[in-house]
């Protein structure tokens, strides 16, 4: 009888993902290995972990992925693919809040005149502004419910109306400054924004005369102002103002280190506290700061449980907290006495610290920062910067952003 030689299984080449058919095949091996060592009680017992190895040896796949494999098996009853798919951007993320801004204007604008909102004529008004982004009525429908806006039934019409809790919070809002104005108490406002490296203007004056680069060399003219490939590298920029413009000392700006459309992303509470303390000095005395409700400006000073804690959690925090609890409560009751006293430990790091300062922190109420004059002011710098901007570098930027600022 001829003996023929059998290659080694071939290995699956390192950090390469696995797909169901390998994954299928992993769990028929482990099947078939556990089946033999019950039909045949004199074969050798294999541990769980030299099972994995003998597994791994016959398919060629590392331990890892085989246990990993298994356990998902076990777990789930079946295996998944893995993902391949490159995660696309949302209208979320490509709309910017000076979009959303002014898109919630554009909205107001129509009760003003008295008339509706309807989800037609607000399509027709967004996509005509050429400064707005072209969008698609499901991608407008999106937009609408991360602005906080919703769909009821008026005069036949599908009308947009605001939350009734962002209507309060922004009547709360206008009664607070315009105490505190009445006080004649120092305002200021501070916020966040971007400008990238290849900030430009999308228009401009243009010789149609000029037909090629040929032509303009041979009449002495040009082809327009070169333009950048891209947007660049970007600055984030964080500032903070009053009626006597911007505080001299108080401008933050950092290079960018991801490609995210929203610079909310590169902030963190620890960055904003180490800016806030750094500032609160330059500003006059019994003041009000005015911020919006960007994660990072309230980073909470105490942990408060929720539900999604587990139990033990809960009861150490009540615990620590000097109440008494029974460890056989169950969870609904062990909420109830976090909402009973958590208002105690309620607080913000920012706002306790200006606290002790004499100093009070007013927050805008959710998706409205026209009502933050710095807008206007950051709409003037970035105005500035493309206007001015012929090298499209950054640290040209960085100069004509600092111009801007102090204009």
């Amino acid at each position: 009888m001829d003996v023929v030689d059998v290659s080694p299984a071939k290995k699956n080449p390192r950090g390469k993902l696995i797909g169901t058919g390998q994954k299928q095949i992993i769990i028929n091996v482990y099947k078939d290995k556990v089946t033999q060592q019950l039909e045949n009680p004199e074969m050798p017992k294999l541990s769980y972990r030299e099972m994995i190895i003998e597994v791994s040896k016959t398919t060629g796949i590392g331990q890892r992925t085989v246990q990993t494999t298994l356990s998902e098996y076990k777990k789930e009853g079946t295996v998944s693919s893995p993902n391949k798919k490159r995660v696309k951007m949302t209208i979320l993320d490509k709309v910017d809040e000076f979009d959303k801004n002014a898109i919630r204007q554009k909205i107001h604008s129509f009760w003003r005149k008295r008339e509706v909102p309807t989800v037609n004529k607000m399509l027709i008004v967004i996509n005509e502004d050429e400064t707005l982004p072209d969008l698609k009525r499901s991608s407008f429908h999106k937009l609408l419910k991360d602005l906080q806006f919703e769909f009821v039934k008026k005069n036949r019409n599908s009308a947009l109306l605001e939350r009734e809790d962002l209507i309060s919070w922004r009547r709360g809002y206008l009664y607070k400054i315009r105490s505190y104005r009445v006080q004649n108490r120092p305002i200021y406002y501070l916020d966040e924004t971007w400008v990238s490296a290849g900030e430009t203007h999308s228009k401009a004056w243009v010789d149609t005369m000029v037909t090629s680069s040929r032509d303009a060399f041979l009449r002495g003219l040009t082809t327009r102002q070169k333009e950048p490939s891209g947007k660049g590298k970007r600055l984030i920029v964080l500032h903070i103002g009053s009626s006597d413009g911007f505080v001299p000392g108080g401008l933050l700006c950092f290079e960018s280190k991801t490609n995210s459309t929203d610079y909310d992303d590169e902030m963190n509470g620890d960055t904003f506290y180490e800016w806030f303390v750094k500032t609160l000095p330059l500003l006059k005395k019994n003041d009000i700061i005015v911020m919006d409700n960007a994660s990072y400006h309230s980073v909470k000073k105490h942990k408060i449980p929720v539900r999604s804690w587990k139990k033990q959690a809960i009861i150490d925090w009540l615990e620590n907290k000097g109440e008494i609890v029974e460890h056989s409560t169950v969870k609904n009751d062990l909420m109830e006495r976090v909402n009973k006293i958590k208002k105690k430990y309620d607080q913000y790091v920012i706002d306790e610290y200006a606290k002790d300062d004499n100093k009070i922190i007013l927050r805008l109420p959710p998706y409205h920062c026209e009502l933050n004059p710095i807008e206007l002011a950051w709409s003037s710098v970035k105005s500035y910067v493309p206007t001015h901007n012929n090298t499209f570098k950054l640290k040209d930027v960085l100069e004509l952003l600092k111009k801007g600022v102090d204009m």
